[in-house]
């Protein structure tokens, strides 16, 4: 099968790219050329750049399928369809788990409502990143049909993340000794393997199939206290986690969620893509190659999650009380 991929060398189009390689596909990709230039010397490299408007490269060629990796505002999704046209079969669509309205309910399948579609900004941020994935989903089917397929994925993890949200307490359990946990144990997780979503989307275009599909992970419920205990043995560490109230600086903490609202965005429905071919990566193993690849880069500072001075402040704030 010959597949193009808008991105392709980031955390999720990698992914794709490799698993799609693995299975004997001629991939190509087309992306501003700017980082990985030199991860996959077997696939062709057409260079452009959404943000300008730059298709050009892409003005020759067909394909049996594309996988938008790199669209987040409606415009991508409408220039690509404008220059492929009819010169590719299937276009897939990574949404994201943020389309959804909150307050569908547990275990919301992919019928749950969606948020209101944003068009009238291109600014990515909190609020506008779930309503311009749905506009990006409107432009997709209004333009391709049956012959469009959308994938919405919820938190992801793996090496090469670049959100790092599971990374940090594959991190932290690693350094043992006290963890501070906020909020509530027991609150559901959904984490998918990246590479688990990879061999979904690549099914997904061997089979042609169309819809929308739930990737999450991982396949039995899990909480956040079993999260973090998992990522310790995936360490060989030793961790007495703390529990601090969860009005403390709740946000600071990756994977944490505020509300039950807001929680059940971890209590999605996922059957449908696992009938489809979604594997489910055993939690220990994502959180054993997450460890060895980011000990392999040097640990760079993160991004995310409470600094050493929080934590040892709100480890003494409990043990005062």
């Amino acid at each position: 099968m010959r597949i193009l991929v808008l991105g392709g060398t980031s955390f999720v189009g990698r992914a794709i790219v490799d698993d799609a390689l693995r299975e004997g596909h001629e991939v190509t990709l087309f992306n501003r050329g700017r980082t990985g230039r030199d991860l996959f010397p077997r696939t062709k490299l057409l260079l452009g750049d959404r943000e300008e408007g730059d298709y050009s490269a892409l003005d020759e060629g067909a394909w049996d399928a594309v996988v938008d990796v790199s669209g987040f505002v409606p415009r991508h999704v409408r220039q690509a369809s404008d220059t492929l046209g009819d010169r590719v079969g299937r276009y897939l669509f990574i949404s994201s788990n943020a389309a959804y309205a909150p307050g569908a309910g547990l275990w919301a399948d992919e019928s749950a409502p969606l948020r209101a579609p944003e068009w009238t900004t291109e600014a990515i941020g909190r609020d506008t990143y779930g309503p311009l994935k749905v506009a990006c989903e409107q432009e997709l089917t209004s333009r391709y049909g049956r012959r469009a397929t959308i994938v919405r994925p919820g938190m992801l993890a793996g090496p090469h993340d670049n959100v790092n949200q599971f990374t940090y307490w594959v991190r932290r359990a690693a350094q043992g000794g006290k963890v501070v946990l906020p909020g509530d144990p027991g609150q559901p997780v959904q984490l998918l393997d990246a590479r688990d979503l990879a061999r979904l989307v690549v099914r997904l275009l061997e089979d042609d199939r169309e819809g929308e599909f739930n990737a999450m992970g991982p396949a039995e419920p899990l909480t956040l206290l079993e999260m973090l205990r998992t990522c310790a043995r995936a360490a060989g560490s030793e961790i007495e986690p703390v529990l601090v109230p969860p009005e403390a600086i709740m946000a600071a903490f990756p994977l944490v969620r505020p509300d039950r609202v807001w929680e059940q965005s971890f209590q999605r429905d996922f059957g449908r893509a696992r009938a489809a071919g979604l594997p489910s990566t055993p939690l220990i193993t994502t959180a054993a190659d997450v460890l060895a690849w980011d000990r392999e880069r040097g640990e760079p500072p993160l991004g995310v999650g409470p600094s050493a001075e929080i934590e040892r402040t709100l480890l003494s704030y409990v043990q005062g009380r």
